[in-house]
């Protein structure tokens, strides 16, 4: 399998290959690493690994914290994650290609990348001014029955649109068309449902896309039975992430 070392943005989100991923990149640490990814020529991928914070912040304490409320912020690229980063992150996460990278005035950045290749996470480095991980590639394998299973998972994701928007099926716009390919449906409903991160990590992390389309269409079958007792929610952006405050 292919090894690369990459830039590590750990976030309390779970990334998927496909998924619009917008950063509001404020803390030095990203600062650095956007900095060096601007480096790179533009005609290459400007390449970062996002993993999902397990045990840690994502955002640097910044004021002295409970309960010693003398005890100085830690600082540095490791800073909320403990002195064995690695533990403090889920081992599988994906690859983001930064196609948009803006500072601004004050230092900061305005960051649009999209996931693409899952990758298991061997190791981190916390030497430099940001984290940095060995990662392996993980390849996607489709699994018995994925085609079969892609279709009542499409069938189940509308159903369960429906609920989330509170319309009814005869008054539904059609909208986009969506995807039939089996590993491209398993990501988008990964990404576009609401559910939380462990949930979401172990959509991520299954070992082929005829699991995950499995899962998904159990967790799909929960949730609108769920819905239907609920008051109405508003839709989800099927391939956008909210946007990390880093």
């Amino acid at each position: 399998m292919t090894t690369a070392r990459l830039p590590l943005f750990p976030l309390n989100a779970v990334l998927f290959p496909g998924l619009v991923l917008p950063l509001n990149v404020f803390e030095e640490r990203y600062r650095a690493m956007m900095r060096e990814l601007l480096k790179t020529d533009e005609a290459e991928p400007r390449r970062f690994a996002v993993v999902a914070i397990r045990d840690g912040r994502e955002i640097a304490p910044t004021a002295p914290g409970l309960p010693d409320q003398t005890a100085l912020p830690e600082k540095g690229p490791a800073a909320g994650f403990g002195p064995d980063p690695i533990q403090a992150f889920h081992r599988v996460g994906c690859v983001a290609d930064a196609a948009t990278i803006r500072e601004r005035a004050d230092g900061s950045f305005e960051v649009l990348a999209t996931g693409t290749t899952r990758v298991k996470l061997l190791s981190v480095d916390a030497s430099g001014p940001f984290l940095t991980a060995e990662v392996e590639e993980l390849e996607e394998v489709r699994g018995e029955g994925a085609g079969a299973l892609a279709e009542g998972v499409l069938r189940a994701f509308r159903a369960y649109q429906k609920r989330l928007a509170g319309a009814r099926e005869r008054s539904l716009a059609t909208g986009t068309e969506l995807p039939d390919e089996p590993s491209v449906v398993s990501y988008l409903v990964a990404a576009a449902a609401v559910l939380d991160t462990p949930a979401k990590q172990r959509l991520l992390q299954a070992p082929d896309t005829a699991t995950r389309l499995r899962e998904e269409l159990r967790l799909l079958r929960s949730e609108t039975a769920v819905l239907r007792h609920l008051p109405s929610l508003p839709a989800t952006e099927l391939t956008r992430a909210p946007t990390s405050p880093n």
